[in-house]
């Protein structure tokens, strides 16, 4: 079975669902500093204790110059209790001395250069260059992953594998909407355990017809 993957996407943006408040934050942001904070934040955590985690800790800082100066345990404190909120506390201080003191304050428009900084992985670099630069570019986080497989446009292993996949076979058009479309469907109806099915736009067009 061949996956109208243009009439997939069709249907997911006219189906209009519900995105979380977080997912709804990360698309306003402009900025790729804050995006990637945000994303560090929201890394194992869910999005309701993301969203006001990710306020809490733009009142304290908003630019690498603010948060390299903005005391440990104050940002600790803001971002609890977002999983190893310490752990992340001391990362986002220190990526935004890094930022300041080596890239000018600017966070770089390159995957490798983003994958070097401790914690930041290909699923949040991505996710900086296709909301932070507007940059074609794959994120993929467990809800692209899994919907794209039980759909049956792929059959890889793990994110990576997808990732590396997709450049491949879905049209460049695609790639920033991507995420915010199949997080919000993976959220909303395609979930892990026990899918809404008979509430999924995109049912006709799902492998598990096959």
């Amino acid at each position: 079975m061949k996956i109208n993957i243009d009439a997939v996407v069709k249907n997911l943006e006219d189906a209009k669902q519900q995105k979380s408040d977080f997912v709804g934050l990360m698309d306003s942001f402009n900025d790729p500093y804050l995006v990637l904070i945000a994303c560090i934040l929201s890394l194992r955590t869910n999005d309701k204790t993301t969203y006001p985690a990710t306020l809490r800790m733009l009142k304290l800082a908003k630019t690498p110059q603010e948060m390299m100066k903005v005391n440990v345990e104050d940002l600790e404190n803001a971002i609890y209790p977002v999983g190893f909120y310490k752990n992340k506390a001391r990362q986002i201080i220190e990526l935004s001395r890094i930022l300041v003191e080596k890239y000018n304050g600017k966070v770089p428009c390159d995957i490798d250069e983003l994958c070097k900084f401790r914690g930041v992985g290909r699923k949040t670099a991505n996710l900086v260059l296709s909301r932070g630069f507007n940059t074609p570019a794959i994120c993929v986080d467990v809800h692209v992953h899994r919907i794209f497989n039980r759909l049956g446009y792929l059959k890889t292993k793990n994110p990576e594998e997808t990732e590396f996949a997709l450049r491949e076979k879905l049209p460049k058009k695609y790639w920033i909407p991507i995420n915010t479309l199949l997080v919000t469907h993976g959220q909303n109806i395609c979930k892990p355990i026990k899918p809404m099915c008979d509430k999924c736009p995109v049912e006709k067009y799902c492998g598990k017809n096959i």
